[in-house]
């Protein structure tokens, strides 16, 4: 016993792989530091939308008592639920109108169920958009249980390595926040249960050690050193796409270019905060149609419970019913969720019908269908 207990123990293989990453300077928020004037930005999943115990305010607050001559604004564009295909549609009104230095990328955990190739070319559209606008960037990645058998083996889950390809690529630094409250729980600095209660979302202990990772590698990127050196940026120069059809063009078709058959609204939606108009009808057969040019499509819609399924096609061809998740723990509206037509069309003008349903389904508890964003890929 005694030489057991003598022997060194081997190391746990999560304590192998990384948490922080440098690459690229901050060069923007650097200069805005000494203008004495920063807007950061959020963008992601529930984990990062703004509710008080979410890592972004001790991250928000963290800025505040190290700069405090420096006026900080925060514009928070995450939504629960909702993934790099609704951020990229989004990013244009609510991270680049505003306009951000820094914005803070998380969707790791999100983006884990759609298609690796889809989800590759929405959140490489989402980067660029961002670094054209001129904007510094940060990849964050926190945590799902779904993450736990490759991470405790020492191996990178495919949702986050494949961000991490086009954090290199862009020279982009990245925190896997996820990973050191890992490591704290293995070190026996923090229970499971005061980390993640319901295996997903932090608890204020939580968010607090996700923050702590964040703000640790800005202490090193944001040093008085860098900020006394800083110069105004140049003009942004992105390297050549790592996927030639990624999402960066993708842009809105406004509601007055729709035609409707049957009863709809335009209505100015008071919840969510992340819509403004929707387009609305609960009446079952009724009709929208547009013209786009384009290769693709993506609606972001308010969704829930009560919420009808629709059937559509695409320049005459067959109808093909959206048959859509209903998840347990929605409510019967006001989710935000992003809903992908298709990215295949041939580049160029389409026509476009869709046509309401009940859906005739157990979890379908009613008719309300409200569109929010139509969004075209070029």
């Amino acid at each position: 016993m005694d030489s057991l207990l003598q022997s060194p123990l081997p190391a746990q293989p999560i304590n192998r792989l990384v948490v922080h990453r440098h690459r690229g300077p901050l060069t923007r928020t650097l200069h805005k530091l000494s203008s004495g004037a920063v807007t950061l930005g959020f963008a992601g999943g529930s984990i990062t939308a703004d509710y008080n115990h979410t890592w972004p305010t001790p991250v928000a607050n963290w800025f505040v008592a190290a700069f405090p001559h420096v006026r900080f604004t925060v514009e928070n564009s995450a939504i629960g639920a909702t993934g790099s295909d609704s951020g990229c549609l989004r990013a244009q009104r609510e991270l680049i109108a505003r306009p951000c230095d820094l914005t803070f990328v998380e969707y790791a955990v999100n983006d884990f169920d759609d298609p690796t190739p889809r989800r590759n070319r929405s959140r490489e559209g989402l980067i660029r958009q961002l670094l054209a606008a001129g904007q510094d960037v940060i990849i964050v990645y926190t945590y799902r249980q779904n993450f736990y058998a490759e991470m405790i083996e020492g191996k990178v889950p495919a949702s986050i390595a494949e961000f991490e390809v086009i954090a290199e690529h862009y020279g982009l630094s990245s925190v896997w926040m996820g990973l050191a409250s890992f490591q704290e729980v293995v070190a026996g600095r923090m229970k499971w249960e005061d980390w993640l209660p319901d295996g997903l979302h932090p608890s204020l202990r939580g968010s607090v050690s996700y923050a702590e990772a964040v703000t640790a590698l800005l202490k090193v990127e944001l040093a008085p050193e860098k900020i006394a050196a800083a110069e105004p940026p140049s003009a942004p120069k992105l390297p050549a796409p790592l996927d030639p059809r990624n999402w960066q063009n993708i842009s809105t078709l406004p509601f007055s270019a729709v035609r409707t058959a049957g009863p709809w609204l335009i209505k100015r939606l008071s919840t969510p905060e992340h819509l403004d108009q929707g387009l609305e009808t609960h009446s079952p057969g009724a009709h929208l149609a547009f013209d786009f040019t384009g290769r693709g499509l993506l609606f972001i819609i308010q969704y829930g419970k009560r919420s009808a399924e629709f059937n559509y096609r695409i320049d005459g061809g067959e109808w093909i019913p959206m048959v859509r998740e209903r998840f347990d723990w929605s409510g019967d509206r006001n989710m935000v969720r992003a809903t992908f037509i298709t990215e295949d069309l041939s580049p160029g003008p389409h026509h476009f019908e869709l046509v309401v349903t009940h859906g005739q389904r157990p979890d379908c508890t009613g008719t309300e269908f409200r569109l929010g964003t139509i969004g075209i890929l070029a």
